[in-house]
């Protein structure tokens, strides 16, 4: 489930979104069971942020790492689980309505509970992948008194 997207656009050409409800949490929170993943995602175009929707199966988890560019909040709508910080030990609760912030660089993983867990996310978007030039290539390095090097590229046949 996705949230429904701007489709006017006004004369700049940007989309003519206003203020609006976008999706109730409690609705994907509370539908049957469902495995791990995104419930609802913002699509808006033109928007600066990213949000989901996710649930994690009861014991469900998303391993230790580092989000080494981006600041996230997350917000607990239902169930219950785990909040570490990259190592073995050290664990916070997490329960309905608990507000976390997880600061980029920081290590940081989440465990569900017994009954699974669903948490909102919401972060800056990153910018999409484009396409340009490779950066200028360099001369290959000669030393003296060794063989011309060579410039890579397909085998002779």
């Amino acid at each position: 489930m996705t949230s429904p997207s701007a489709t006017d656009t006004a004369a700049t050409g940007r989309p003519t979104a206003g203020p609006r409800v976008l999706c109730d949490t409690r609705a994907p929170a509370d539908a049957p069971p469902v495995p791990s993943g995104v419930l609802w995602k913002l699509a808006e175009s033109g928007r600066q942020l990213d949000a989901n929707v996710v649930r994690l199966a009861p014991g469900g988890r998303i391993t230790a790492h580092t989000e080494t560019q981006l600041d996230v909040l997350v917000l607990v709508v239902a169930g219950d689980g785990t909040l570490g910080n990259g190592s073995s030990e050290a664990v916070e609760a997490l329960s309905e309505g608990a507000l976390v912030w997880l600061p980029r660089g920081a290590a940081r993983s989440i465990t569900a509970g017994e009954s699974g867990l669903t948490y909102v996310t919401v972060h800056g978007r990153r910018p999409g992948l484009r396409i340009g030039a490779r950066p200028a290539a360099t001369a290959p390095v000669q030393v003296p008194g060794s063989a011309p090097a060579r410039h890579p590229g397909p085998l002779p046949r």
